[in-house]
């Protein structure tokens, strides 16, 4: 749907894109091979000054079914460790009222753990679903959750007392990724998260890029078998765990053999993607044929979007990503290289999420830190 532009880019042609403040610091550096050990970071005492080592910041990843809730407190750059987390059902189908109240009920309840209030958080960010506007914070719509035009970023800050930015989910989860993970370093990068759904966030020049009506990045709706019928096309109708589930559970019952009727107990409801990734290691026939195909589908796929954009990285996050594992990622990497154009972009990193579950709470703090006081996102 078409969407309005922020009150401060009404008649602007500028793209939502750009350094924003902190940035430099990121796009000059390589990307570190090794784990970031949470544990062995060495933290600074807090100053209570935005952007200063110690500060504590809130992220907070909601979702059409669960929120995830985590006070992070960052150190020397990139030193960060999560100090009070909280896990909350969502409950979309008893309001927004409902929904914006657990979520501040669980924002406290993680402060509570962390030895601070929710007002001496630096800020607090939040991933959302569907298409969000991120200069005011407005959730424009969200299916999963059955909101239009909602105000989250005011809402929750007169709620909790903080100051509060929002974003898409799958975009947080990126900048995360950016700024913490696996894709440190890179300038221009593309992240992909195959999960239930699949959903993406582009980085250009080091900052999240938008686009004009704020759906940049949306690779999950992109064509990817034309002349299927309605409802089939899309990489999303293809590629998600949901899609692969729904193949094998088809060709399951058209006769054809796999573990997954003993490992689900011939529930099929069950067929989880750690259930999917135990049967693929085990070598299972059927699943191995299925999320292969898959695979190289997003493969040849990805390779058209990189052939255009002439990225430097691709990162794959997700459920269905971090169950499979390097198997699933060498398959899609492979098929890009094969498939992009001309020879000299196959150079391409193709990389696993690093931050795996922890990329949208610590994507959303990231985002509200630099955006704090930044006034293209004034609060």
């Amino acid at each position: 749907m078409e969407t309005a532009r922020p009150s401060s880019e009404q008649g602007s042609s500028e793209p939502l894109c750009g350094p924003r403040r902190g940035h430099a610091g990121f796009c000059g550096t390589r990307l570190a091979r090794t784990v970031f050990p949470q544990e062995a970071l060495c933290m600074q005492p807090d100053t209570g000054e935005p952007g200063q080592p110690g500060e504590r910041v809130i992220g907070i990843d909601l979702g059409g079914t669960n929120v995830q809730i985590g006070v992070v407190e960052f150190g020397d750059e990139p030193g960060y460790r999560v100090v009070g987390r909280e896990k909350r059902k969502t409950k979309p189908d008893q309001g927004v009222e409902t929904v914006i109240e657990r979520v501040a009920k669980g924002v406290e309840k993680a402060c509570e753990l962390a030895g601070i209030k929710p007002s001496q958080a630096a800020a607090i960010g939040v991933g959302a679903p569907g298409v969000v506007e991120p200069h005011q914070g407005v959730v424009l719509e969200a299916v999963n959750l059955r909101w239009d035009e909602v105000p989250l970023a005011e809402r929750l800050s007169e709620r909790l007392g903080t100051p509060v930015y929002v974003d898409n989910d799958v975009n947080a989860a990126v900048f995360g990724e950016h700024r913490l993970g696996s894709g440190r370093g890179a300038s221009h990068m593309l992240g992909v998260w195959v999960g239930t759904g699949i959903g993406g966030g582009l980085i250009l020049g080091g900052d999240l890029y938008y686009g004009h009506f704020l759906t940049a990045g949306e690779v999950g709706h992109m064509l990817a078998i034309p002349y299927n019928p309605a409802g089939s096309r899309s990489l999303e109708h293809n590629c998600s765990r949901s899609a692969i589930v729904e193949r094998l559970v088809k060709l399951i019952r058209s006769n054809r053999k796999s573990l997954l009727t003993d490992l689900v107990e011939d529930d099929f409801s069950q067929i989880r993607s750690g259930v999917i990734a135990q049967a693929y290691r085990a070598g299972d026939p059927l699943v191995v044929e299925v999320i292969e195909e898959s695979a190289r589908l997003l493969g040849t796929h990805l390779a058209g979007i990189h052939s255009l954009l002439s990225l430097e990285r691709i990162v794959l996050g997700g459920g269905l990503v971090e169950a499979l594992g390097t198997p699933y990622v060498h398959i899609v990497a492979e098929e890009l290289r094969r498939s992009a154009f001309p020879d000299k972009i196959k150079g391409v990193e193709v990389v696993a999420s690093r931050l795996e579950d922890d990329a949208g709470i610590l994507g959303a703090a990231m985002l509200a830190r630099e955006r704090l006081g930044d006034p293209a996102y004034s609060r």
